[in-house]
């Protein structure tokens, strides 16, 4: 999820920046919400486990795609279909880029000898390049790009009722909280977690949001709410739609390395984000959000870290890193965003 959630303020630079263009984004149907409000896209769904799975399939839906009269194609995945699909465009002529995800530079970021520490280019600026290479150029960092982030929505009924209120009352600030990962090595601990929320949750002009997924994160998401008429758990109770719209009116969010990140930053959102086995520099912050408020696990009692890039690959003795985050500096840093 937190990689279509990149392509999104790269998409709003593009057609900023080039409103000739015509956009179509290729992906699974539960994705759709994330463009529905950017001029000149449209959303074309990949069907993988039914009309366009295997080779077949994807024949099919190059066949699909090509209908639609496209001219360049901007690969952001460079996977193994996505790759089948740009080369079948390729031999009928089409221009194609892919992006390049810097394996190498990343392998030399993660491995435990001889690491090579620096910050790489961003998933930003790798798919910005894919575009400048099919004639695009885009200056992410332009003075008018701030005013191209996905707007505010409103919220629905359902929500509403949920939530309790709509608008905020002023002096009201909503905070989000997603904890969870898809790897545990970049999880904070709950226990942790609960000393965060609980320290919140003091602030009766704070409300509280939890966000999450599955049946397990919202049997944990309901033990960390547990008692607090200021604190809700969100997860399961809304659809990915809805739980946007609530998103694009938080005051901040605080996430794991996760999809989360991305998302609260499609829509301008403050975002603190606590890193473990992971790391900033390999290029997975959150889009505009300044270094500061990426709160990382201690380097020099874990020299290792970043061990992997996507948080998938344990080591020994490093289970506990993220404790080497103090409570106090997370629930600080979030009311100076606030402030």
């Amino acid at each position: 999820m937190g990689d279509v959630a990149m392509t999104v303020p790269v998409l709003l630079a593009l057609v900023k920046q080039h409103p000739e263009v015509k956009i179509t984004v290729v992906s699974r149907v539960f994705f759709r919400p994330f463009f529905q409000n950017i001029p000149n896209v449209d959303f074309f769904t990949a069907h993988v486990h039914h009309e366009h799975k295997g080779l077949l399939g994807l024949f099919r839906l190059y066949k699909d795609l090509k209908a639609k009269g496209i001219t360049e194609v901007a690969d952001l995945h460079n996977v193994l279909r996505s790759k089948v699909i740009r080369t079948l465009f390729a031999f009928s002529g089409i221009k194609t880029a892919f992006v390049d995800k810097g394996r190498t530079e990343k392998a030399a970021l993660t491995r435990s000898e001889n690491k090579i520490f620096k910050q790489l280019p961003t998933m930003f600026e790798r798919h910005s390049i894919v575009f400048k290479q099919l004639g695009y150029p885009i200056d992410l960092k332009s003075k008018e790009f701030g005013s191209a982030f996905l707007k505010k929505q409103d919220l629905d009924i359902e929500t509403i009722r949920l939530i309790g209120e709509f608008p905020k009352p002023i002096g009201t600030n909503w905070i989000g909280i997603a904890p969870f990962a898809q790897y545990d090595s970049k999880v904070y601990p709950l226990d942790l977690m609960q000393e965060v929320i609980d320290k919140l949750a003091e602030n009766k002009g704070y409300k509280i949001l939890l966000f999450g997924g599955g049946k397990k994160e919202k049997e944990l998401l309901d033990s960390l709410s547990k008692d607090k008429e200021n604190v809700i758990n969100i997860a399961g109770k809304i659809n990915l739609k809805q739980e946007l719209q609530l998103i694009s009116n938080l005051d901040v969010m605080l996430s794991m390395d996760s999809g989360n990140a991305h998302i609260a930053a499609m829509y301008g959102l403050k975002v603190i984000t606590l890193w473990g086995a992971t790391h900033p520099f390999a290029g997975f912050s959150p889009f505009n959000q300044p270094i500061e408020n990426a709160l990382i696990s201690d380097r020099n009692l874990f020299p290792k870290i970043p061990t992997s890039v996507y948080g998938n690959k344990k080591v020994a003795g490093y289970e506990n890193a993220m404790r080497t985050i103090p409570v106090e500096k997370i629930v600080s840093k979030i009311i100076e965003q606030l402030d």
